[in-house]
């Protein structure tokens, strides 16, 4: 049988994109639940906006 892990894939969406009525765009990354418990935030790139900004965990 196969143990739970505590490391989980999760979506990072875009914030200023979604702000704007545009289209976000959305990164997947791994996350340690158990160290890490609070929703994941990091800056990356935004291809339709050309610009790095703020992207956040959805669920």
């Amino acid at each position: 049988m196969a143990k739970k892990g505590k490391v989980r894939i999760v979506t990072l969406e875009c914030t200023e994109a979604r702000a704007l009525g545009q289209s976000p765009s959305r990164y997947t990354t791994r996350k340690n639940f158990q160290t890490h418990p609070e929703r994941l935030e990091k800056k990356k790139y935004n291809p339709n906006m050309r610009k790095h900004t703020l992207h956040k965990e959805i669920k």
